[in-house]
């Protein structure tokens, strides 16, 4: 076996792991911070919506020697408008202006033709209508409505309404983050960036759906039982699925950077870069936002619950009446040592009162039952 399998053996048995679910507000902190940042870059830059969501014409030229910024300024010059040039593997170019009729095409195809001196007909012109525009930028944002609605609903019947909640809040993560980085990078929104999105999210959730899972196992009956507390069982079901997930992701990242720095950025295919971006930027959102996101989230919501609350303060009492005996704890358990170190954030203030660890037990005198045959008292 590889080192990496005994590594997920040894997780999955709980005999190492690191400690996800008690670092969860430096999770929370880079998340916020990544997701701020996301914003700003919408909102200062926008999103560069092709021309499939508000109509246009794409010209793609024949090999030509004229450089991209001769085309982009003869393109600018025929339509009055802003131009994106990109250049195809073939040698041709693929010149994109947004807001134009059919007449104004035809006009400017004729001025591209001259300009770069080639005849025409050789110049092949795709007219996309508003109208057609919009009516695929709704059918998109309907998608993603119901995806988002019938995840909320098939996690709170198979898991329950707190696992919902936190896949959906880690969706909403995944998607913002990787919209901000489109704003930020530049490329163009399209139908096929569309499709990526939505490719990741059903990734993401598949992450999350098998750290859930897990976690649903072992926390059967836990309230049976003093052994564990709920964050405890939580952190352990991600490390035994980290293995598991980074495989996962790293095997899915590589023929995407693929696509992405070698399809995209060598050949210069754009519509590549529209699906390529958006699936690099999600796997890796999803992988991280089911593993520091939406786990710490379910933790959180569960121990705010009372039995929750009970669990922990005996948990604790049983820690510490074991300190106290100088009994071991079984393999894996946490010691009173390292209880006594966290911090105890429930609202709750009967909680932050030391837990009971029982009667104290006074040691017999010496002295006691001396001079009495049996040693007992008369």
């Amino acid at each position: 076996m590889s080192r990496l399998g005994m590594l997920g053996a040894r997780l999955h048995r709980g005999e190492v792991g690191y400690d996800f679910v008690a670092k969860r507000k430096i999770w929370y902190s880079v998340s916020i911070l990544i997701t701020i940042t996301a914003f700003v870059g919408l909102v200062v830059r926008g999103l560069n919506m092709s021309i499939d969501f508000q109509g246009g014409a794409v010209f793609t030229t024949p090999p030509t020697s004229v450089s991209i910024d001769s085309a982009k300024h003869s393109a600018e010059q025929a339509s009055g408008k802003d131009a994106i040039v990109q250049e195809l593997g073939s040698g041709g170019l693929r010149i994109q202006v947004s807001g134009i009729d059919t007449d104004r095409s035809d006009r400017i195809k004729t001025e591209l033709a001259e300009d770069l001196k080639v005849e025409p007909d050789a110049i092949n012109a795709d007219l996309v209508g508003p109208s057609w525009g919009e009516t695929i930028a709704n059918k998109a944002w309907t998608g993603l409505g119901v995806f988002m609605i019938l995840v909320v609903i098939y996690l709170a019947i198979a898991f329950e309404w707190r696992m919902a909640l936190a896949a959906l809040i880690a969706l909403i993560h995944d998607i913002t983050i990787t919209a901000g980085v489109y704003a930020l990078v530049g490329f163009e929104v399209s139908p096929g960036t569309v499709i990526g999105l939505l490719t990741i999210l059903g990734y993401s959730l598949y992450d999350t759906v098998v750290v859930f899972d897990g976690l649903r196992e072992g926390s059967k009956d836990i309230l049976k039982q003093n052994r564990w507390t709920y964050s405890e069982i939580a952190n352990r079901s991600i490390n035994g699925t980290l293995v598991r997930s980074i495989n996962t992701t790293v095997v899915a990242l590589l023929p995407v950077a693929g696509l992405l720095f070698i399809g995209g950025g060598l050949l210069g295919a754009g519509m590549l870069n529209d699906i390529s971006l958006s699936l690099f930027v999600g796997l890796a959102a999803g992988a991280y936002s089911s593993i520091f996101i939406a786990t710490p989230l379910v933790t959180d919501l569960k121990e705010r619950e009372q039995p929750m609350k009970a669990l922990k303060r005996r948990v604790l009492a049983r820690r510490a009446s074991a300190a106290a005996k100088g009994e071991s704890l079984p393999a894996g358990e946490p010691s009173q040592k390292a209880e006594l170190h966290a911090t105890v954030e429930d609202d709750d203030p009967e909680d932050a009162t030391p837990a009971v660890v029982g009667q104290r037990i006074q040691p017999a005198s010496r002295n006691r039952g001396r001079g009495r045959p049996s040693g007992k008292r008369r």
